[in-house]
């Protein structure tokens, strides 16, 4: 049965990836969440402060549960700090609060790539959660079943989210260690902190990336072996 046809072994790869992405980015925000800035500002302060001196002053900035829950929303120019980060004046609170800035900087100067995201969302959400089910329910029904194509389209399209999600995210980063530098945010080798928590981050993407277009590889192998 298709079930355990050995397609399913590609995935593991990515899997294998993503837990060790996971490992590195806890184990790297765990180490700089211990070390205080030497101007001691919290990830609120870092992230009004980066709004100021940029003149962006129609964007609040408000904490948010969870832990590395951050983000921006740009539907309602919103950026959220996890309570972890909001309250925290540690190097991995600032880089990652510059690291949302960055993202509130692309959505000023109409960074085409992050509106391109912010467009394949809701299709994003319905391919990743619909195209897997019609693939394996077309397998179930035979050759004849258009629901394989589809669930392929679908999933598909969930994947360009993940792969435009990848130059967003390094692009916020990148703007994200200017910003701390142009405005002073941490002194002398705390940039380094900074990057290493931002780096081990932009691993969790490239992951998520890596697994997703595996699983389209899988779901096409088994379409050619149904037919």
């Amino acid at each position: 049965m298709f079930f355990f046809h050995p397609t399913y072994l590609l995935v593991f790869p990515g899997i294998l990836l993503m837990i060790w992405a996971q490992n590195r980015v806890q184990g790297t925000y765990q180490r700089y969440a211990q070390i205080p800035s030497t101007l001691g500002m919290t990830g609120e302060d870092v992230a009004r402060t980066i709004l100021r001196r940029m003149g962006v002053h129609d964007v609040r900035v408000e904490p948010v549960r969870g832990q590395l829950t951050d983000h921006y929303d740009p539907r309602t120019r919103t950026v959220r700090l996890s309570q972890g980060i909001f309250n925290s004046r540690s190097l991995a609170a600032a880089a990652v609060a510059a690291h949302e800035c960055g993202h509130v900087l692309q959505d000023v100067q109409g960074y085409s790539l992050m509106n391109l995201r912010s467009t394949l969302v809701p299709v994003a959400g319905f391919g990743a959660n619909f195209g897997p089910m019609l693939v394996l329910a077309g397998l179930f029904l035979g050759s004849s079943s258009v629901l394989v194509p589809l669930g392929i389209a679908l999933f598909a399209a969930a994947i360009l989210f993940h792969i435009v999600t990848l130059p967003v995210e390094f692009d916020a980063s990148s703007r994200a260690l200017r910003l701390i530098d142009e405005f002073g945010i941490l002194q002398g080798r705390e940039h380094e902190g900074a990057k290493a928590v931002l780096n081990a981050a932009a691993w969790t993407y490239v992951a998520t990336a890596v697994v997703a277009v595996l699983q389209l590889l899988q779901y096409l192998l088994l379409a050619q072996r149904n037919d």
